[in-house]
């Protein structure tokens, strides 16, 4: 069984999916990683020249791919439960909300937004989502759209990544024997 990673951007997905992923003795799976190297180039690089839609094409392509795989921690980039319509606007992805039920346990890692945009905004490294909105106006129109998407969600607020990656063991994996093992 598989174990979905998602959430806003800065929100920890992926120190936590490697914390999750040394406790569990998983492999983790980043579809931001997998978009770049299924392209051959950063996702700022990709965006600017191919534009947003064609990123979440793309992200969906790597979930089609994802499918085929079990036992691992998928780190999934803050718009995975998104696609553009035609005025490029965000929008709920029915496609890959279907994708991703498939993959496995489906978990929000839901926090303050203001922090999160705060964080989100002082980012070189990651493209601007929407020129038009400000982070915080993004991520607020997403809470729904992870909540519709999630099976479990995991406020991180105040806590530790290593807590919130042990909670998260307990909740798919069940009782621990051993803290390196999950049953």
């Amino acid at each position: 069984m598989n174990v979905v990673i998602i959430g806003m951007r800065g929100a920890g997905k992926s120190n936590i999916s490697r914390r999750l992923a040394l406790l569990t003795k998983r492999a983790v799976m980043s579809t931001d990683v997998l978009v770049a190297y299924e392209t051959g180039t950063g996702i700022p690089d990709f965006v600017a020249r191919n534009g947003w839609a064609a990123f979440r094409d793309e992200e969906y392509l790597v979930l089609q791919k994802l499918a085929e795989i079990d036992s691992v921690i998928i780190d999934c980039g803050g718009g995975i439960v998104v696609d553009l319509d035609d005025s490029g606007a965000e929008l709920l992805s029915a496609r890959k909300l279907e994708a991703l039920r498939r993959l496995g346990p489906v978990i929000w890692l839901s926090g303050d937004l203001d922090r999160l945009a705060a964080k989100a905004a002082g980012s070189a490294t990651r493209p601007v989502l929407d020129e038009r909105k400000s982070a915080r106006e993004l991520m607020e129109k997403r809470l729904p759209f992870y909540e519709e998407a999630a099976d479990f969600v995991i406020d991180i607020e105040g806590r530790k990544r290593q807590q919130v990656a042990q909670q998260i063991a307990e909740l798919v994996y069940g009782e621990w024997t051993d803290p390196g093992f999950g049953r």
